[in-house]
């Protein structure tokens, strides 16, 4: 990973930060290597999970399980989380797959449980690929990018079983961020 690689993911860690509470219990969609636990680490967050179809096996990072695999089918049963995290994410997951989420989601969370997601505007695409070509990013998985639009986020979610608590554009107004609250 690259200086900007991180510099980029600090920054959405930074934003997402705000809306974890202390003592929640976290799963990390695409934790990639778990540095959200660190970053979060004053926050005393829960013994948490991280999970990425990229790790090359499940293993520990400190109180936190790095899981190999894919939500929702590598996630231990009878799991429940107070918050899901999906940092850059999303647009590298199949329309199809993501049907799954408002059910999925709803199952996982607790009560008053939070979804909070980071979507890079479809614009963003471009300038990843002039990035890498330059070799000023590593563009993790950027060829798994197929156009997702950043209002397809809405649609994810059933407006009777979540509610929006914020919406706001960041990183020049290229990056998204959105947190969804589960119905009590």
């Amino acid at each position: 990973m690259k200086y900007l690689d991180r510099l980029l993911r600090d920054w959405r860690i930074k934003v997402a930060n705000q809306y974890v509470r202390p003592q929640d219990k976290l799963l990390d969609i695409g934790c990639f290597d778990g540095h959200l636990f660190s970053t979060l680490q004053p926050k005393n967050i829960q013994p948490s999970i991280g999970l990425d179809p990229l790790l090359e096996t499940t293993k520990k990072k400190g109180d936190h399980l790095l899981i190999s695999g894919s939500f929702p089918k590598d996630i231990p049963k009878d799991s429940t989380f107070d918050c899901i995290i999906m940092l850059a994410v999303l647009e590298h997951i199949p329309r199809a797959q993501q049907q799954l989420f408002n059910a999925k989601f709803y199952e996982f969370l607790k009560p008053s449980g939070r979804i909070i997601i980071t979507v890079p505007s479809p614009f963003v695409d471009q300038i990843l690929w002039v990035l890498k070509k330059l070799n000023l990013v590593d563009g993790m998985s950027l060829d798994e990018h197929y156009g997702f639009k950043t209002k397809e986020v809405f649609s994810l979610f059933d407006k009777d079983k979540y509610s929006l608590l914020k919406h706001k554009r960041f990183q020049l107004g290229l990056n998204n961020l959105f947190v969804f609250e589960k119905a009590k």
